[in-house]
């Protein structure tokens, strides 16, 4: 008899029986072997409950189970849900085509080129619901990559053993069965979650070069579960690292979302700079983090002031840990600036910003609405010098001010502005007009200039 043994809520091992069954699936349109054989782990088994499942995935499970199709709960939720993490996302996996999916629901929308998915939605809730997928072998399937291997559109369908195989790591390659509430293992993900490791699943090395973005998700979910890296995929890696540079820069922002605002950020950057990553997406940024000790420490801080902020469900924005990102080479690229043409501090900082904001886009393609605000956000750090008069006072009433001050915060922490200063800021926020005016040395009732009074102009003389 083989077992399962799974993480107790305490931390304790549970150990019980485990249900064993080989897939005797024929793998239509695949030229791949065969999955592992399959574990079925019973409900009684394992502590994945319906109460950690959205009701709007219930819905869409259940109404696709009624229909006649094979429903599952697949990748990060089951996980999540193992580890007792509360998943707060669901996928949907089937043997149903997008358009049988959108039949059955009204709430449904088709979306996507690369892979083809369906979309129902809940208020504000959606949950992705994706056809089983397999490999390409015939000349008519809907499948290509780039020169480099990459997938750039991949709507195969096939059968779950098959959909087992496109999957990126063993611990999200785990479903949960609606019909009976089992967990389906094809891969020895049960294993990989209990011993805190990810591996992907088939050949590192092919995998990486199909979506170099699997580097940057081996990261984010190392930091996020506290997992270790198999060695395989490690040096699959170090080998494969240029290839981000194939892909779409709006994508990356995407993960740049996911890397930095999950909570995990500091432990995230640590693992992007261990194996080379973060230089692929902040190439001047880590230039500068190389050469400058103090920039590397308010960097830290602003991870870690970012990492308390999600966890107390306080408001975030890419904005802010942008410009953390690119003070330093904009401080520099402004000293240059200045040594070319007069201009003020914070006109250079603007336009170094700018000039850096275009070259990042190659990288990472960020929205217009972040990188504006953030730019207004380093141009005014010079005015925090100031603490004196009516232009010092007008910084209050700046629409980028809370950010600023936040940012300048940040620097006087770590030792790289007058910290008398910052409290000085802190300190007018919460005065009254009389106060402030005090504060900044503005004379509460400037003296008025007395009006000179004109001289009647002279009527001209009549000409004789």
């Amino acid at each position: 008899m083989q077992v399962f043994t799974a993480p107790g809520r305490a931390g304790a091992a549970i150990i019980r029986p485990l249900t064993q069954c080989t897939s005797d699936s024929h793998l239509k349109n695949s030229g791949t072997q065969k999955p592992n054989a399959l574990k079925v782990i019973p409900r009684a088994a394992h502590h994945v409950s319906r109460d950690e499942i959205s009701k709007s995935a219930l819905k869409v499970l259940y109404r696709l189970h009624k229909a006649g199709y094979q429903s599952f709960l697949v990748g990060g939720c089951v996980r999540d849900a193992m580890l007792d993490l509360h998943p707060k996302d669901f996928d949907v996996a089937t043997n149903a085509t997008p358009e049988e999916v959108r039949a059955l629901f009204g709430n449904c929308r088709l979306i996507g080129r690369r892979f083809r998915l369906a979309h129902v939605r809940f208020g504000r809730e959606i949950i992705e619901v994706a056809t089983f997928r397999a490999a390409s072998n015939h000349a008519h399937d809907d499948h290509a990559h780039d020169d480099e291997g990459r997938i750039v559109r991949d709507n195969v369908y096939g059968s779950i053993e098959e959909d087992v195989l496109r999957r990126d790591f063993t611990c999200n390659a785990l479903y949960y069965n609606i019909a009976d509430f089992s967990i389906w293992d094809y891969v020895g993900g049960v294993r990989d979650v209990e011993r805190k490791r990810l591996v992907l699943i088939g050949d590192p090395d092919k995998r990486m070069r199909e979506d170099p973005v699997r580097m940057l998700r081996a990261v984010r979910f190392a930091a996020k579960l506290d997992f270790e890296i198999d060695t395989a995929a490690e040096k699959a890696m170090a080998k494969d690292v240029p290839l981000l540079a194939n892909v779409p820069a709006a994508r990356l922002f995407d993960e740049f979302l996911k890397l930095f605002q999950a909570g995990f950020a500091e432990k995230t950057f640590d693992l992007l700079r261990k194996y080379k990553l973060f230089a692929e997406l902040f190439p001047a940024t880590d230039e500068a983090l190389d050469q400058n000790p103090s920039f590397l420490q308010f960097v830290r801080a602003a991870l870690q002031n970012t990492d308390r902020r999600v966890r107390a469900d306080k408001s975030v924005t890419p904005m802010f840990l942008i410009g953390v990102f690119l003070w330093k080479p904009t401080k520099d690229l402004a000293a240059i600036r200045r040594s070319e043409e007069k201009m003020s501090e914070s006109q250079s900082l603007s336009l170094a910003s700018y000039e850096l904001g275009v070259s990042q886009q190659r990288r990472i393609a960020i929205p217009r609405r972040f990188t504006v605000p953030m730019r207004e956000m380093l141009a005014l750090q010079p005015r925090f010098q100031q603490t004196r008069g009516k232009r010092a006072i007008k910084l209050l009433e700046h629409r980028r001010f809370r950010a600023a001050y936040d940012f300048m915060l940040l620097l006087a922490d770590t030792g790289q502005f007058d910290k008398d200063k910052a409290e000085f800021w802190t300190k007018v926020q919460n005065q009254s007009a009389e106060q402030r005016a005090a504060s900044f040395q503005i004379d509460a009732q400037p003296k008025g200039r007395r009006r000179r009074r004109r001289r009647p102009r002279s009527k001209p003389s009549k000409s004789r």
